[in-house]
């Protein structure tokens, strides 16, 4: 990839309880409702919808010493998927795995936590692992 690869994933106009109240099932929008309240009270941001429906909160500017990438991108997010929930730890899980352990049925990749259900993880762990990823890429990019 070349420096002046340019990320087509950008910040939107659009209202993120719209992206919300467009899911197909009463559960999904129960869902995305939690965790848009979750995600605000942790970030204390306002959501911001990127591309065509990840729902992102804070901004860190990010340039790949190998290829020279470089781009903006949300802090923290999700993304409420047709087959699973996209919760992004844009730090990654290493850090996180005594988290992991107790969030109960997830799949991870190298920023995305993959959930089925909210029902079936315990949503405290959940919450502890958004702030904590939160406050460390505060740390890491703190513009």
């Amino acid at each position: 990839m070349s420096s002046r690869y340019e990320n087509k994933t950008r910040p939107t106009t659009v209202n993120a309880q719209n992206i919300i109240d467009a899911l197909e099932s009463e559960d999904r929008r129960r869902e995305g409702d939690s965790l848009l309240a979750l995600m605000r009270e942790v970030t204390g941001d306002k959501p911001v919808v990127w591309g065509n429906g990840i729902i992102g909160f804070g901004t860190y500017h990010y340039q790949h010493a190998a290829s020279g990438c470089a781009g903006d991108w949300p802090r923290t997010g999700f993304a409420m998927r047709k087959r699973n929930i996209v919760v992004y730890i844009m730090n990654g899980f290493s850090q996180y795995e005594s988290l992991l352990a107790d969030l109960g049925p997830h799949r991870t990749g190298s920023s995305c936590l993959y959930l089925t259900r909210l029902s079936r993880i315990n949503l405290a762990v959940l919450r502890t692992l958004v702030t904590r990823s939160y406050r460390d890429m505060l740390q890491r990019y703190p513009h």
